[in-house]
């Protein structure tokens, strides 16, 4: 059996910002992933809202640093066979990161935390997938609108810049944005379709990386 961590943030924890909450389990991308690839491979959601590639969040009730968090989640769900790093928006926050290029760099620094994992027993270092997160976009939501103030272009870069390192580190790369659109009801989360749209516009690269 094929393993597959996916490390993301609000987008792969599932958050439903058409009745703020959790989108049902089977609308989830990492389950209409689980469910196009089958029984032959397991698709672990490691999801956590407001994650950042490798920023502090000191206003958070919960550590939210990936950098931080990553290696243990290494260690759990080892033997691992891909990784899939979504992750990036959060980044784009007034008082985080707040530019696509920290993002990109952050994004760095988690390729070379799976690379240089020390990896027990024998087991292989993963594949490694760098999926772009779809683009911010406007909204009428003063509370998203107010956390995200001048993230619009800077989100617009990221998938260009995630492009470029993948080439860079040898790395797997998708464009979550050819696929699926953030939704204007708070700028950057997804909808139920888009969100399914997600999972199955992903499932052609994992099956590649796979090898399946």
């Amino acid at each position: 059996m094929k393993s597959v961590l996916c490390y993301g943030d609000s987008l792969t924890w599932g958050y439903d910002p058409v009745n703020p909450g959790r989108h049902a389990y089977e609308d989830r991308w990492t389950s209409v992933l689980q469910k196009g690839l089958g029984h032959g491979v397991r698709v672990i959601a490691e999801g956590l809202n407001g994650r950042t590639t490798a920023y502090d969040d000191h206003l958070a009730d919960c550590e939210r640093n990936g950098v931080k968090l990553l290696p243990s989640v290494l260690e759990t769900h080892a033997p691992i066979d891909l990784v899939i790093l979504l992750l990036g928006t959060n980044d784009m926050k007034r008082g985080m990161a707040g530019t696509a290029i920290a993002a990109a760099k952050g994004m760095g620094r988690l390729v070379k935390l799976i690379r240089h994992h020390e990896w027990g027993f024998d087991y292989d270092a993963p594949e490694i997938l760098i999926v772009a997160p779809p683009a911010i976009c406007e909204t009428a939501n003063a509370p998203f609108a107010a956390m995200f103030k001048g993230s619009l272009d800077e989100s617009a870069m990221l998938a260009s810049l995630y492009r470029d390192l993948a080439d860079e580190t040898g790395c797997g790369f998708f464009d979550a944005g050819s696929v699926a659109s953030t939704t204007p009801l708070d700028g950057i989360h997804l909808d139920a379709d888009n969100t399914r749209a997600l999972g199955r516009g992903v499932e052609p690269v994992v099956r590649m990386m796979l090898g399946l």
